[in-house]
């Protein structure tokens, strides 16, 4: 059903407004994010053949840094672009990209309930639900936690569902198993470390901003979350503050890491294919433990939007309906294994079965918190990670390291 209506809307939609040739510029990612584009033009072109695509894969930065020179001079090179959600509020303040209510009105079509809603409210400014639409989530990407199942089970110790019992657990299999380490996480400065860290600050009740835009990271919420994070990381290996995604990846499916507390999807497409883990069978991904909050996963979605400058903005809409379509997404998903979009394509059996996390990565994406919507969020989080890796070190204290932290954030926002 799903694929008999889309194709009809999108059929009709193309006769109308496509009648001749044209050509579909879009400024996407590299690795599997490209190809799943690259699928979906490849699928819309063969229902559509007066409609040709260039598609440019890039790496996060360069794309970042192209969409941002284009948009600022209005040239209208790109017709689609993938942003990263916390880079979208700075194009969505300054107006650089299209209005999609305006388009959903005028192509007479409405948003389809299957997005999942904190997905969706991404691409809306302001940040609430009924803020205008700038953007479609195109790659539901969400932060999961994973652990060892059979050592659990050798403890007797429960699934986690609080970071206090993850400590527990930890402590037990760290001081049995010799070769194993507790826990395992990004520690280097900036992005990495800041990542793994807020699923636990959320979930201890710290705050970055408040709703007046103050900020408030210096809290006892805040200290009891690093308190807590810096108590968990002596059961880490040796030169964890060096570790990026390679080293975090490989203790995942060598099995030395008792407990990952970040886990991304693309991460764990190989997680039960034998040529590839040791731990087929033996790892279970669940979205992350709640404390005084309930969990907190972080979400990391890529939208797709439409720049101002566009001069196909409707041909670009329609495509855009395709690529965050049912169908399509499922396709990318289970070609590509991109983390889908739509709450339907999680509910699929042969997609639960390829991914078996896919449950716990619905119930994460729903329970989804964004990074603070702010234009300035890559100068705070760089901020924020320097000292957080600091104290890792045990070069600052959590008390030096979060009043650290409130004045140069201070300073980011003057």
């Amino acid at each position: 059903m799903f694929f008999v209506v889309s194709t009809l809307l999108f059929a009709g939609g193309a006769q109308e407004d496509t009648e001749q040739s044209l050509t579909l510029t879009i400024a996407g990612r590299d690795g599997s994010y490209g190809e799943a584009l690259q699928l979906a033009a490849d699928a819309y072109q063969e229902k559509h053949p007066e409609v040709s695509f260039e598609i440019l894969k890039l790496s996060g930065s360069s794309l970042f840094e192209k969409t941002v020179i284009d948009m600022r001079s209005g040239s209208g090179t790109y017709d689609v672009i993938l942003i990263d959600d916390p880079n979208i509020t700075q194009f969505q303040e300054v107006g650089w990209l299209a209005d999609m209510d305006e388009l959903y009105a005028k192509h007479n079509l409405s948003i389809d309930p299957d997005f999942i809603k904190p997905a969706l409210k991404l691409g809306r400014y302001p940040y609430t639900d009924d803020g205008t639409l700038y953007a479609l989530p195109f790659a539901g990407n969400v932060e999961l936690f994973a652990y060892r199942t059979d050592l659990f089970a050798k403890y007797g110790l429960p699934e986690p569902a609080t970071w206090s019992g993850v400590l527990e657990a930890v402590k037990i299999i760290d001081k049995n198993e010799p070769d194993i380490d507790g826990v395992v996480f990004r520690g280097v400065k900036g992005n990495p470390i800041v990542t793994g860290f807020l699923p636990i600050f959320w979930a201890f009740g710290g705050h970055i901003l408040d709703d007046q835009g103050n900020v408030v990271i210096n809290s006892p919420e805040a200290k009891n979350a690093l308190d807590y994070f810096l108590e968990l990381s002596a059961y880490a290996p040796e030169g964890v503050a060096m570790y990026q995604s390679a080293q975090v990846k490989d203790a995942i499916y060598s099995g030395v890491g008792a407990v990952v507390t970040e886990v991304w999807p693309g991460w764990i497409g190989d997680l039960e294919n034998p040529e590839k883990s040791s731990v087929v069978g033996k790892v279970k991904v669940i979205k992350h433990p709640g404390e005084v909050e309930k969990s907190s996963p972080m979400i990391g979605v890529w939208m797709a939007g439409i720049p101002e400058a566009s001069k196909n903005k409707d041909a670009a809409f329609e495509f855009l309906q395709f690529l965050t379509s049912y169908d399509i997404q499922h396709s990318m998903s289970d070609t590509y294994g991109l983390p889908p979009t739509r709450a339907a394509v999680y509910s699929l059996a042969d997609q639960q079965k390829k991914y078996p996390w896919y449950e716990a990565q619905l119930d994460a994406l729903n329970n989804g918190v964004a990074r603070t919507r702010t234009t300035k969020w890559k100068e705070i989080e760089d901020q924020l990670g320097t000292v957080l890796q600091f104290a890792l070190l045990g070069d600052m204290s959590s008390t030096q390291a979060l009043a650290e932290a409130e004045k140069n954030i201070k300073a980011v926002l003057k």
